[in-house]
């Protein structure tokens, strides 16, 4: 991602005929939101914040603060490709202040910033690769979303069964133009169904790409006269949409799973261990718990090197910067801020506590025979188990950020009605 100073922004407006800024954030659930505001009152934002109403976003209701700054970060200034040439758009992502310029201790964003910053001081740093499958599906006569798939298309289906190429081609050509890097994709298993993966980037820039590309994919798909769905179980009977999370974990640019094999195997032990209490934040709807178990989504908490369908599974690259591990567990409704916090949070708590690292199981899941199964843990079943396993885990509750989580959790019963 390019960098740019406050100057070269200020610069590039004036002489790109830049007629309106976007000022996006993350409500509580991970949809963005955004204000738009003109030239001229960029400089301010900059240096003193735009305001909104903070009791009008999900997960930012406070009596004592009601209205907040977005102040935004030069580093992730984007042209919106599919806006007018004339009159172009650009887009910034922002941190949330109070009015006397101080941090506001709800901003999900800077949860994930202070997190890296912890593994910086671990002696770490972490690349998250992003796998995201979505639905597309025909609208009506009036542009509302029905629920007919756009084509009956297969698992790596080409043209004329997949009609899902075109657009596919379209979103990739339009990330790349923001800066975010598409490494393939295809069609899914189910009827309409997509897969885009991605390049790895640091967690905070991963998190700010993966709110781009479904912004995108979102404004593509409406051009294009369809509806986009990320939901976790959007037909009954058929696929659902995973989030699969490539991380690999860098000291001094070297992986670390071959400079510190031990540390690294600490981190996966952290995550495994605590897998149960990080459920309610990767898999935040009721619906997200029917994938689990169905059509290769995992179930157990299992690692291996060989086994693709195990909920973690290690790999060692050819070169360094393709080491890491996938997990397989989470889907498209996270807010990425506050997912990949935990996560990294989780193997944190691994390496401080020098966690030991489950066996691993290679073997096929047919092979596996009831006794066996019977001593593995499984992900929570449904919502309301995560959300218990979240509330009653010591190692949520002593995070730095758990009023964070907590207020997070009481947001998701209240949308899930549980």
């Amino acid at each position: 991602m390019i960098k740019y100073t406050v100057e070269e922004i200020m610069e590039y407006v004036e002489e790109n005929d830049v007629k309106f800024i976007r000022l996006a954030f993350s409500d509580v659930f991970g949809v963005q939101k955004n204000i738009a505001i003109m030239p001229g009152e960029l400089r301010r934002a900059f240096d003193h914040g735009e305001r909104f109403d903070a009791n009008l976003i999900h997960g930012y209701e406070d009596p004592d603060h009601s209205e907040l700054y977005l102040l935004p970060d030069p580093n992730t200034m984007n042209i919106l490709p599919w806006r007018p040439q004339e009159g172009r758009v650009i887009r910034f992502y922002c941190s949330i202040i109070k009015s006397d310029g101080s941090p506001y201790r709800f901003d999900y964003r800077r949860f994930l910033q202070r997190t890296v910053e912890e593994c910086k001081q671990a002696g770490f740093m972490a690349r998250i690769g992003l796998s995201s499958e979505f639905y597309l599906f025909k609208t009506d006569d009036e542009g509302n979303p029905t629920d007919i798939p756009l084509d009956q298309g297969g698992y790596f289906d080409i043209a004329p069964l997949d009609r899902c190429e075109n657009i596919r081609r379209e979103i990739c050509l339009t990330l790349e133009e923001m800066g975010v890097e598409p490494k393939s994709s295809h069609h899914e298993i189910g009827p309409g169904q997509n897969e885009i993966d991605f390049v790895g980037a640091d967690a905070l820039t991963s998190a700010d790409n993966f709110m781009t590309y479904k912004n995108v994919i979102g404004a593509i798909a409406a051009r294009n006269g369809v509806c986009a769905s990320f939901d976790p179980k959007p037909i009954h009977g058929k696929p659902g949409n995973g989030l699969h999370l490539k991380i690999s974990l860098f000291h001094c640019g070297e992986s670390l799973l071959k400079t510190d094999p031990e540390k690294h195997h600490y981190f996966l032990a952290g995550v495994l261990n605590h897998m149960r209490d990080l459920t309610a934040f990767l898999n935040t709807q009721m619906e997200s718990y029917e994938r689990f178990g169905q059509n290769e989504a995992p179930k157990y908490i299992t690692w291996s090197k060989q086994n693709r369908s195990r909920l973690l599974r290690l790999y060692d690259g050819e070169s360094s910067s393709n080491d890491g591990f996938i997990l397989r567990s989470p889907d498209s409704g996270i807010n990425p801020y506050i997912a990949f916090a935990v996560i990294l949070q989780a193997g944190l708590a691994g390496i401080r506590e020098k966690a030991v690292l489950m066996d691993p199981l290679d073997k096929p899941s047919t092979e596996i025979d009831d006794k066996e199964r019977m001593k593995l843990k499984q992900l929570p079943l449904s919502l309301v188990e995560a959300i218990d396993c979240a509330e009653g885990s010591d190692f949520i509750t002593s995070l730095q950020d758990y009023d964070i989580l907590h207020k997070f959790i009481k947001n998701i019963q209240e949308k899930e009605n549980v």
